[in-house]
């Protein structure tokens, strides 16, 4: 009986030291595999949607303490600085910070319909270009609000854009589009899936579509997106704001298959993400897993004079840190998007570093083909 006593001592110690075994390598499989909160400051990133509407340096000085570079969008935005001015500040910046900050330029359409405009952006775009411009800003203005001379809506695969983006394309010069909105803007308040477009839309009536119906449908302006790629298949485009397709990570893929020269980043769509989250994990998971090389990292900060310095230092560290959790780790999360809990992501560090670095570092910094 005390043999039999010291064996079964022997095999529970022994299964301890087993189970213990495997417990320390399934952390050290994690710790290899997956980033934490702790990591965050130590990896490199880029935020590729950014908008530096003010000549002061508190926001880039955050994205160094958090290891950030940023690539500020020129942005022809009614009652936001001209997109002169805006490519002023981020030059005045590289000054002294010289790798933490870049632009895209952009071209102004409030004379479109005069002859000559197109020759004329063209030299606008090859000045700023000349200037550092990593590439080229298009805005939701195109299908939304601009008309022609009868009064019609001009659309991003009109002709008169096609001397811009040939150039563009054989250059091998990037575009990022905000063509459209999100599919919420075409429904009721009541009926949005977030609550940051449900606030948005309330705020900014004149975007509604749901209460414009004399304006293009979602349909017309993705499908006018689309005609676009299709004509400029070298083009590299990449869709801000998940391509306005935030709806369904599927309608992101099928874009995704069809047009090989396209990439995303989910500026100001996070919430959409997570929306998705609540009803299939799996399938918003499988979709950064399967699409890694083809998505980058953005938010839509913007640093202007509504805010204190301080107040967006401290505004842009929180979301930065609030997205590295969802991206990095498998928590039950809140977010003040959404009305329910979601489950973070929980991407492995080499789909991390794709999205947060070496995709746009191909996408915007890689040398021409």
């Amino acid at each position: 009986m005390k043999l039999l006593g010291t064996v079964k001592k022997l095999f529970l110690n022994l299964s301890l030291l087993v189970l213990l075994f495997i417990q320390q390598g399934c952390h050290s499989n994690d710790s290899n595999n997956y980033y934490t909160l702790q990591d965050f400051s130590k990896v490199k990133k880029i935020d590729v949607h950014v908008h530096q509407l003010i000549a002061r340096s508190g926001f880039v000085e955050q994205a160094k303490a958090d290891n950030f570079m940023l690539i500020s969008l020129n942005t022809e935005v009614p009652d936001e600085p001209a997109i002169d001015s805006q490519q002023s500040y981020v030059l005045q910046l590289r000054h002294n910070f010289p790798n933490d900050i870049y632009y895209l330029t952009a071209f102004e359409t409030s004379t479109i319909n005069q002859p000559g405009w197109s020759d004329r952006q063209l030299e606008y775009l090859k000045r700023s270009f000349d200037s550092g411009a990593l590439g080229v800003k298009v805005w939701k203005n195109i299908g939304m609000t601009i008309k022609d001379k009868d009064s019609n809506f001009i659309m991003i695969d009109n002709p008169v854009f096609d001397p811009i983006f040939n150039y563009l394309e054989q250059n091998n010069i990037p575009v990022i589009g905000h063509i459209g909105e999100p599919k919420n803007c075409w429904l009721p308040l009541n009926l949005m899936t977030t609550n940051n477009d449900r606030a948005y839309f309330t705020a900014h009536p004149q975007y509604h579509m749901y209460i414009h119906p004399e304006y293009p449908s979602y349909d017309t302006i993705i499908q006018c997106r689309d005609r676009l790629l299709e004509k400029h298949p070298n083009l590299k485009f990449i869709g801000a704001h998940l391509g306005s397709m935030e709806w369904d990570v599927e309608e992101i893929a099928k874009r995704l298959d069809k047009f090989p020269n396209m990439s995303m980043e989910p500026a100001e769509r996070l919430g959409q993400l997570q929306y998705q989250s609540i009803q299939n994990w799996q399938k918003v998971h499988d979709f950064f897993i399967k699409y890694q090389d083809r998505i980058m990292y953005g938010t839509d900060l913007e640093d202007n004079k509504t805010m204190a310095p301080e107040e967006i230092k401290k505004h842009a560290h929180e979301l930065w840190l609030k997205d590295w959790k969802y991206f990095t780790t498998g928590d039950s999360l809140q977010s003040v998007f959404v009305n329910q809990k979601f489950k973070g992501l929980q991407l492995p560090k080499t789909v991390i570093d794709k999205i947060y670095y070496s995709n746009p570092e191909k996408w915007y910094f890689s040398k021409k083909k």
